[in-house]
């Protein structure tokens, strides 16, 4: 099966700084899963969960993966990045497929 997302070096390396750091249990994996409501009418949701049986699994570099069943179609494509800035700090989702949307001002 195709692995719908993708996780850059960056979230890679926070991801299992987490896991060795935050006394995440062994048999935890990252879950990856999207909610209603939001601007776009959709938010992405990541945590660390046991695996279910409507679980598709995963392993992305070394990560053990987790994706409900229903959440594929939405995820596909989707990138895991991680920020960290002088403010703000956290995991972003990224779609490198789906241009940026630029607001059209109305002259009239």
């Amino acid at each position: 099966m195709l692995v719908p997302i993708s996780i850059t070096e960056k979230a890679e390396a926070e991801i299992k700084n987490i896991m060795a750091h935050k006394n995440i249990p062994e048999e935890y994996h990252l879950r990856v899963g999207v909610r209603g409501g939001g601007c776009g009418g959709m938010s992405y949701a990541l945590g660390f969960d046991k695996a279910k049986p409507e679980d598709q699994k995963f392993e992305i570099a070394g990560i053990p993966v987790l994706i409900e069943k229903r959440h594929y179609m939405f995820l596909m494509g989707m990138q895991i990045d991680f920020f960290e800035g002088d403010e703000a700090r956290g995991f972003t989702f990224i779609n490198p497929d789906i241009p940026k949307r630029h607001d059209v001002e109305d002259d009239s």
